[in-house]
């Protein structure tokens, strides 16, 4: 009897410390995040006590704002297990075309205009979506193809112009620099992070935000439960589109002068900032909470490789570190799990 106790209970135990390694993992992907931000700014502010100055921490905040707004829709197309390749050449496009409205429409809001680099994003998205869900074209070419295509449109409509800082309005160039009274927190940053909230909780709660996460695991199966696969990932694709369409916006308040060359490379940078956020690259699991929180950890980043003097070349290769750690870690989980499962399966079975 207790050789035949043992040899019950034990596939029970096994499959439970599995599993329970697995929800471990996927959280540090998320939370572990913040600890190694702390460690960054512990050692550079350990070498240079300049760091932690609150001009260099305003600047941080609001540059890694921009890019926090950017890996939000980023997150929710890589869960879907796609990817938006497009969302640089959307940002700059959006800058140019919103910033030289203050120019060609003296007066106009500031809100129209977040407005329609919002509607200019979007409208890039659903092009985007539609081609990767209902015609079936791999994102990856169809994003590459419209990173380009969106690219010489901006090349095309701006030539050799530009946009000047003196052509738009005083308030506009605020935007980035404003901070709340009393607590110098800037106000952009404020508002990433309430729009990664919101976008978390709506993909947590609600059933349309949580089918993304179904479509990303096992796209057979959701379209076995009858979930509207190719809606859903058009949807993810407008949002990646307009969240693009806001931080063009917002680059164009950062910067000033915007020419065709706005926001270059951003893809790279928000792609990482997802992926070193803790949503796996394989879609179906993370959230966009650790997807900001890698804009805010590379943002730093780069600022400490600046204050302690590091060629900025270096900085890239310690995001590609990241992105290979990250990616690796998501390979373990993933192995982690299935083997869990299998486990779980075995001890079902008998």
């Amino acid at each position: 009897m207790s050789t035949a106790a043992t040899a019950e209970t034990q596939p029970r135990e096994e499959p439970t410390n599995q599993t329970r390694f697995v929800d471990l993992a996927l959280r540090a992907r998320t939370f572990g995040i913040v600890g190694v931000l702390g460690l960054v700014v512990l050692v550079t502010t350990s070498i240079q006590s300049r760091f932690l100055s609150s001009n260099d921490v305003q600047f941080i905040l609001s540059g890694a704002a921009i890019y926090a707004v950017m890996a939000v829709g980023e997150a929710m197309v890589i869960v879907t297990r796609n990817v938006d390749l497009s969302v640089g050449s959307v940002a700059g496009l959006s800058a140019f075309v919103c910033a030289g409205l203050f120019h060609e429409l003296p007066g106009i809001p500031t809100v129209a205009v977040f407005a329609i680099g919002a509607l200019l994003g979007g409208g890039c998205g659903l092009i985007t979506g539609l081609l990767s869900a209902i015609c079936r074209i791999p994102s990856l070419v169809v994003t590459l193809a419209m990173l380009w295509i969106v690219r010489s449109v901006d090349v095309l409509l701006v030539g050799g112009a530009q946009v000047t800082a003196g052509q738009v309005p005083r308030s506009f160039l605020l935007i980035f620099y404003d901070t709340i009274p009393g607590i110098g927190v800037p106000d952009i940053a404020v508002g990433a992070a309430v729009l990664a909230v919101a976008v978390y909780f709506y993909m947590s709660s609600f059933r349309s935000g949580r089918d993304l996460y179904a479509i990303g695991s096992d796209p057979d199966a959701a379209r076995l439960a009858g979930i509207p696969i190719a809606k859903r990932i058009t949807t993810a694709f407008v949002m990646s589109g307009a969240l693009a369409g806001i931080a063009g916006v917002l680059y164009a308040s950062q910067i000033g002068t915007i020419d065709s060359t706005a926001a270059t490379g951003y893809e790279l940078q928000v792609i990482a900032s997802v992926v070193i956020g803790g949503v796996a690259i394989f879609g179906g699991s993370g959230n966009v909470i650790g997807a900001a929180l890698g804009a805010l950890l590379l943002g730093t980043i780069t600022s400490a490789l600046y204050t302690l003097g590091v060629n900025q070349n270096w900085d890239e290769a310690f995001q590609g570190l990241l992105i290979i750690l990250a990616i690796t870690l998501d390979r373990g989980i993933q192995a982690q799990l299935a083997s869990a499962l299998r486990r779980r399966r075995v001890r079902l079975g008998a």
